[in-house]
């Protein structure tokens, strides 16, 4: 009888024991994978790490020489806003800002406000319409393709139906790359062979979305050189196809910008907005090699809001754009993530 006890309790314990070992593995493999992925804005902190220590040096240069030498500690704070991709014409107008108020504010406050109403507030976009289209633009090279895959992501975690339509039929491996994306976030797609026509397979693209009921349309396009009139005559004609297509459409046009081309960017947010009419950008790369201020010289210099930065590979490093943490990426000098807590 005692023998039967012992049996009946070991059998109890058998199970018991798989369940603690279980618990253990969980914690175990937590562990290991939790210190993977940084928080959203050390992530952006990283990748602006090289301008932020540029910027910070001439801050605190110009703190000390603020009292005596105000004039140069400006002229010093400047030559490291050019430096950083702030650009001249930009440079000059946030510290002729900062002068006005030097006086009775600190440097480092005072540029942060400055740089803050620069690149204002900009919430990201919410779909209000049915189909609501999205036409990505953007020059070969910068990532458009990468993007659009990343935005149908964020759509579909949103719960909102996707069609993407492969209008940049020039290459093939965008065409290749758009499927690989579709299928990876359950998203639709809407092709045909290389060296179609794009405005051809926009018009499927319209024509289906309609009849299925979907949600957002993300259009890609063609992205030979911003140079070329041909490339802006050959998008312009798509946009009239989605606008008859669809009226009020697209909803948006958003310029997909390599952050690393510094000043270039300016120029190609200039030619495609004049041609399309860009309603928002997109700043890839902000990752380690790029300079960062060319955020605020596009916003300065051209109007257009960043809507979306991308801060690595990941389908989460697209996010969308916050001033005042682009901002503090920028210039709040680095101290452990554990004391920046402590004031977040």
């Amino acid at each position: 009888m005692e023998l039967s006890w012992i049996v009946v309790a070991g059998a109890a314990l058998v199970p018991l024991g798989f369940v603690v070992a279980y618990l253990r593995a969980r914690r175990r493999r937590g562990a290991q994978v939790a210190p993977r992925t940084a928080a959203p804005v050390d992530r952006l902190r990283q990748g602006l790490l090289a301008t932020r220590r540029r910027l910070a040096a001439e801050l605190e240069a110009a703190l000390r020489r603020g009292a005596t030498e105000p004039e140069g500690a400006l002229k010093e704070l400047e030559e490291a806003l050019v430096a950083a991709d702030v650009g001249v014409r930009t440079s000059a107008e946030l510290v002729a800002r900062v002068r006005t108020r030097v006086g009775g504010a600190d440097v480092r406050q005072a540029l942060q406000e400055e740089m803050e109403a620069i690149l204002g507030v900009v919430a990201e976009p919410t779909p209000s319409t049915r189909p609501w289209v999205v036409l990505v633009t953007g020059v070969n090279g910068v990532g458009k393709t990468t993007t659009i895959g990343k935005l149908a992501a964020r759509h579909a975690a949103a719960g909102r139906s996707v069609l993407l339509v492969a209008g940049d039929t020039f290459r093939a491996a965008a065409i290749d790359q758009l499927a690989v994306w579709a299928e990876r976030t359950g998203a639709e797609l809407v092709r045909q062979a290389p060296g179609a026509n794009p405005s051809a397979v926009v018009f499927d693209g319209m024509k289906a979305a309609l009849a299925r009921a979907v949600d957002v349309v993300l259009i890609d396009t063609a992205g030979r050189l911003h140079t070329r009139t041909n490339l802006m005559e050959e998008l312009a004609k798509v946009r009239r196809v989605i606008a008859r297509e669809v009226p009020g459409a697209p909803h948006e046009t958003l310029l997909v910008l390599d952050a690393t081309t510094g000043q270039n960017a300016i120029a190609q947010a200039r030619t495609f907005s004049e041609a399309l009419g860009v309603s928002g950008i997109i700043l890839t790369k902000l990752d380690g090699t790029a300079r960062g201020g060319v955020a605020i010289a596009i916003r300065e210099q051209t109007g257009i809001p960043i809507r979306y930065v991308g801060v690595g590979e990941g389908t989460e490093d697209l996010r969308p754009f916050d001033a005042h943490q682009f901002v503090l990426a920028l210039l709040e000098p680095d101290v452990p993530a554990a004391e920046r807590a402590q004031f977040a």
